[in-house]
């Protein structure tokens, strides 16, 4: 049976009488005490699901407070992990049903959550700064605390000057070396998330640029930013193509490209992984650029590429 076609994801339209509402699912929060469960229903900790009228329907009890970016773990934790939910598009799905969810308003409830997010991510630091202490998170599942050291290590290894960062999805990092008063060019393939970040960024008192592109084809001239960043990004792509976006990085950085990759054993799905990706393929990809680079894990695996040297 062929799947019927889909939008794509609107991460700023409007709800219905305070439910998200898409052409797979219907998210919306539970402000009273939970209903009992429907005979077709999964409960979980804090989630109801049951099919109705061709969707999912997801009734959630997440707190405004915690509307940040831990809840990707905790969606995969409670309803991927144990097969309820399956696939990245419906993963997307629910997690933007569940922000949207938190405000009437669309920009409300995405500045709720990146707001939620940096604030997740300034605890840690100051957390990690501590003696005897670890950035291990004690809110939901510890999405932020998973990536807040790639970040700060990335932030450590690009050069003054402005930086391109290709595929940055919420564009954390982005807003971040913004912040710091650098140029920064925030790219993605999905038009909806541009707009999202453009359109969030003044409400943080951010000014950063946005660019809506494939990562491997990116419309700016060669040598346009001191840095390029690839954080996070090639193990979503087929092997060709993360190729052809290393070389794209390449051709855009007039000072250094930084990698970077988790180093998993297994490409998670949930995430919208389609392969894994070794040291070994980061030596690959460097030495295919006839650059000197280096290769090293922190976190994961990372490939810095001297693009000022040829």
């Amino acid at each position: 049976m062929q799947a019927r076609p889909t939008s794509p994801i609107d991460p700023l339209v409007a709800t219905v009488g305070g439910r998200y509402e898409d052409d797979l699912v219907t998210v919306q929060a539970c402000a009273n005490d939970r209903p009992r469960r429907g005979l077709h229903g999964v409960r979980t900790a804090h989630f109801d699901i049951a099919p109705v009228a061709g969707r999912l329907s997801v009734t959630h009890t997440i707190p405004t407070e915690r509307i940040d970016d831990d809840l990707a773990g905790l969606i995969v934790e409670e309803l991927f992990a144990p097969g309820w939910v399956r696939g990245a598009e419906m993963f997307e799905r629910i997690f933007t049903g569940i922000v949207r969810s938190s405000a009437v308003d669309a920009l409300d409830s995405w500045e709720l959550f990146y707001r939620n997010t940096f604030r997740q991510l300034g605890a840690l630091r100051d957390r990690d700064s501590e003696p005897g202490t670890s950035p291990t998170a004690d809110h939901f599942h510890g999405s932020i605390a998973g990536y807040a050291p790639v970040y700060d290590h990335a932030c450590e290894l690009v050069l003054p000057g402005s930086a391109l960062e290709l595929g940055c999805c919420f564009g954390f990092l982005s807003l971040r070396l913004a912040a710091e008063g650098r140029l920064t060019t925030a790219s993605d393939v999905s038009a909806g998330t541009t707009r999202l970040l453009a359109a969030v960024a003044p409400r943080l008192g951010i000014t950063l640029d946005t660019v809506f592109a494939d990562a491997a084809r990116m419309p700016v001239p060669a040598r346009s930013a001191e840095n390029v960043l690839v954080i996070h990004l090639l193990e979503h792509l087929e092997p060709d193509h993360g190729s052809r976006v290393v070389a794209e990085a390449v051709r855009c950085a007039r000072g250094r490209v930084v990698v970077a990759v988790p180093l998993e054993e297994e490409a998670d799905e949930s995430y919208g992984h389609v392969r894994t990706v070794s040291l070994d393929d980061l030596r690959t990809w460097g030495a295919a650029t006839a650059r000197p680079f280096d290769v090293h894990e922190h976190h994961g695996g990372w490939l810095v590429i001297e693009t000022a040297v040829n």
